[in-house]
């Protein structure tokens, strides 16, 4: 069972930045991605960014492209997302999620689908005000 721990949510403002780890407890031959959702009070969990490790293929939101950035380190280990430019409508909690695919996603949507993800986080706080 591969466990999730997210660390480096927080209480910001508009404009700020923030950075989220995750650290895997291992390094599994269940897990070949890894990625970031988020759900914020009154809504749906949405995908936030993914990495495909096989290829090192990165697949981003749209909300995301341009302010967020993910890389690994560690292998199949450890994930962090960069966030900059946060707005207040980024508020949300944070979920890590690992999962496993034979082949790598062809679509975005497909990437960013929690159907995809086998393994999830506690979830950290990210909270920006205006």
């Amino acid at each position: 069972q591969v466990q999730l721990v997210e660390s480096g949510g927080g209480s910001v403002q508009a404009g700020d930045s923030l950075k989220l780890s995750c650290a895997a407890s291992e390094s599994s031959d269940n897990v070949n991605l890894m990625g970031w959702f988020r759900q914020a009070p009154g809504k749906e969990r949405e995908g936030v960014a993914v990495i495909y490790f096989p290829t090192e293929t990165r697949y981003y939101a749209t909300f995301a492209e341009g302010r967020f950035t993910l890389f690994s380190a560690n292998a199949k280990n450890t994930v962090y997302l960069q966030m900059k430019n946060l707005k207040p409508e980024d508020t949300a909690m944070y979920y890590c999620a690992a999962g496993w695919r034979d082949v790598e996603p062809r679509r975005v949507v497909t990437a960013l689908s929690q159907d995809t993800f086998d393994y999830w986080g506690q979830g950290t706080q990210v909270t920006v005000s205006s």
